[in-house]
């Protein structure tokens, strides 16, 4: 099981978190993570851009398309915008990508805010011994804490 370390804007964090976002998309020029670096049962750490993390996940299911066409991104905003609430301009502007990564949220649990130093543009990290902001520190403290340190959203 990897962790990742999850960059979202605050209106699509805000809608994982009440529950009304189930997925995740990444749409990608390059493949870069979260492509070809996912697993069922990865831990997410969600954090709002310019902020701080706010929760964690699990997931449940992923699934991963590469060779994309502007065409084939319409087909793709047809069958999942219900579930990635992407609106057109988001759209429009990552018609050019040519991978995608959807991403179905489990076990989404806020969390205390943790402050972290990062310094670079990646939206998407995948997190190691060497490279976790401190996260892997503060999980075991998350998941070991009791019930008014965390709360599930319904």
């Amino acid at each position: 099981m990897d962790s990742h370390l999850v960059i979202l804007k605050k209106y699509y964090l805000d809608k994982i978190l009440d529950g009304s976002k189930p997925v995740e998309l990444r749409l990608l020029k390059a493949a870069f993570a979260p492509f070809g670096a996912i697993a069922i049962g990865d831990r997410l750490f969600l954090k709002q851009s310019s902020g701080p993390v706010c929760a964690v996940a699990k997931v449940s299911s992923f699934q991963e398309f590469s060779n994309l066409t502007p065409h084939k991104i319409a087909q793709l905003k047809a069958i999942y915008n219900h579930l990635v609430l992407g609106d057109d301009e988001y759209w429009k502007e990552k018609s050019d990508s040519k991978f995608a990564v959807f991403v179905w949220l489990k076990n989404v649990i806020t969390i205390d805010p943790i402050k972290i130093c990062k310094k670079d543009w990646r939206a998407w990290v995948v997190l190691n011994e060497n490279q976790n902001f401190g996260l892997f520190k503060s999980a075991n403290i998350i998941y070991k804490s009791d019930s008014h340190n965390i709360h599930q959203k319904a």
